[in-house]
């Protein structure tokens, strides 16, 4: 296609789909450069739909974005959406296919063979939909400010100050955002319930039983089942759920409390001030790339050529979407990071853990193939969820003062065991879900209540606030806009713990092994992408149990 060429319309788009749809192939070079000619216009619309969304969500109150996106939703993915599926059967059918390369190949003809048993002409205007229905997730929640002391602050900037050593000021703070989240409450669970609804249609469209079945089908999940992800989730409160609730207790301890609150979980037990890393975003950025570069050359060239493209927009401000997010651009090979920081250590986290996805992004650039540029996500978060651990050594850039560097390192320490009961959570309540399309809003409620208590603040006191908790789900985007792209954070974060282990034994061999996976990209299985780091993808029960002793361990170490 011409470096020049953009993507204004269908008209426009059409001749290319159309010529490579008819296009003859008659011997296996020219089925290569069929496939390699494909995977260019999968790079472009891509990467096209990708500055639409980083747009929209950098400013979600400009309309014209917010129309640029949903163009691209509801005009070109629809109609681009059945020639996805005619160039597979093109493929499969092709007499040169069994002449392909078998190893260079094997991943990406699973995954087009996977395509053409999950595509249905039916499911393309629910898709639209679903896509079109999922985004209006973001708007209401980048809307959604507080005003505190006369300041009107986003909920990010407000969840700072359940970091200050004043309660009263802990208990104002968490309940005007719980109190504004609510006045969306019923917004949000009809938008859900639309949600179920389409996914349900979908799933039954193409023959599954249930959406849950259809996700794992169409997230590519070959390596473990529904059964599996349940082992893990018991696996995580036999394991993990009791370490979590000691933390719990020693601070409350700590705090010298009677009762813990919610707002009490954020604060540092010692009561001292909360740690503040950085000013501005321009100075995160700027002590991210200086922590990549003590690590490896190229981790800090890659934070250098994004700023200098200006591929980076960190700071919270109103109108931005919420969360944060590493977007890989398949044409250019330099991607773009999301984010609201405000001045926390959550921020610093957050840089290093789409930092690591930025990495992943450059690792796998000269990958030939577009698919092979987008592994799993179990995959994915790997290289995010390593870079936050194996950096650690070197955040005295953000902490110069000792006792901040421990704090900072304690309480991440402490986050990282806490993902593992909260994904299990977002996990099963998903489960729940959709093996229950029918359910009410009333039993939507009943049952995340009951699954968010299997898991998480046991020692904490809800009197007096027991009506936010039916609605606490609602503050996950995943559960509405990527439904399923969840469970792979623990498992991730297990391999993220075996790749520091590994690191703190034999430090260049554990960094090598990390890069040489990430290049990998998505052009083995999960288990040997896994294994070229050095580690093993398992969650077992033993194998949670060995990790977690070690983090208890390093934690131990820091006093």
């Amino acid at each position: 296609m011409p470096a020049e060429f953009e993507v204004s319309d269908w008209a426009s788009l059409e001749p290319i789909f159309e010529e490579l749809k008819n296009r003859p192939v008659n011997s296996l070079a020219e089925l290569e450069k069929w496939i390699s000619d494909r995977s260019e216009l999968e790079s472009v619309l891509s990467e096209n739909l990708a500055w639409r969304y980083i747009k929209m969500t950098c400013n979600t109150q400009d309309e014209a974005l917010t129309e640029a996106f949903q163009f691209f939703v509801t005009e070109i993915e629809p109609k681009a959406s059945p020639y996805d599926d005619a160039f597979n059967r093109k493929l499969v059918a092709s007499p040169y296919a069994d002449q392909l390369d078998q190893k260079q190949y094997f991943i990406y003809l699973r995954g087009v063979r996977r395509a053409i048993e999950l595509f249905r002409e039916e499911n393309i205007p629910l898709q639209t939909e679903i896509s079109t229905k999922s985004q209006q997730y973001g708007a209401i929640a980048g809307a959604m400010m507080v005003t505190l002391d006369g300041e009107e602050m986003t909920l990010q900037r407000a969840s700072d100050r359940l970091k200050q050593t004043d309660r009263a000021v802990r208990e104002e703070a968490y309940k005007a955002i719980q109190e504004r989240r609510l006045q969306d409450k019923d917004k949000l669970d009809d938008l859900f319930t639309e949600l179920v609804g389409l996914r349900n249609q979908v799933a039954k469209n193409a023959g599954f039983d249930n959406f849950r079945d259809y996700m794992f089908a169409a997230l590519g999940r070959f390596d473990y089942r529904p059964e599996d992800t349940y082992a893990f989730h018991k696996a995580i409160q036999e394991q993990v759920v009791p370490v979590t609730r000691l933390i719990d207790k020693e601070h409350k301890e700590k705090l010298k409390l009677d009762t813990l609150r919610p707002w009490d979980m954020d604060v540092d037990p010692s009561l001292l001030p909360p740690l503040e890393p950085f000013k501005t975003g321009e100075e995160l950025l700027e002590k991210t790339i200086d922590c990549f570069y003590r690590l490896d050359t190229f981790l800090g060239d890659c934070l250098v050529t994004m700023r200098e493209m200006g591929h980076l927009d960190l700071e919270s401000r109103k109108g931005k979407a919420p969360g944060g997010y590493n977007y890989p651009l398949d044409e250019i090979g330099v991607p773009f990071i999301f984010m609201n920081a405000t001045s926390s250590l959550r921020d610093v986290v957050t840089l290093l853990h789409e930092g690591g996805h930025a990495v992943h992004s450059f690792l796998t650039r000269d990958l030939p193939l577009n698919s092979a540029k987008h592994p799993p996500s179990e995959v994915a978060e790997l290289a995010s969820m390593s870079m936050e651990l194996i950096t650690l050594d070197h955040w005295d850039i953000f902490f110069p003062n000792q006792e901040d560097l421990v704090r900072a390192k304690r309480q991440h320490l402490e986050g990282v065991l806490e993902t593992f009961p909260w994904v299990a959570t977002i996990d099963k309540f998903q489960h729940w879900i959709y093996e229950n399309p029918d359910h009410t809003v009333e039993e939507r409620h009943d049952n995340w209540v009951r699954i968010f208590e299997q898991f998480n603040l046991h020692e904490v006191d809800w009197s007096g606030l027991e009506h936010l908790k039916p609605y606490i789900w609602q503050k996950q985007l995943h559960l509405y806009e990527v439904p399923f792209y969840y469970i792979e954070y623990a498992m991730a974060q297990l391999g993220a713990i075996a790749v520091w282990k590994r690191y703190k034994e034999e430090p260049a061999a554990a960094l090598e092994g990390y890069k040489k996976a990430l290049s990998l990209g998505y052009t083995a299985t999960i288990g040997e992408i896994y294994a070229a780091a050095g580690i093993r993808f398992d969650f077992s029960s033993e194998y949670i149990q060995t990790l977690v002793d070690f983090v208890k361990d390093e934690m131990k170490k820091l006093g």
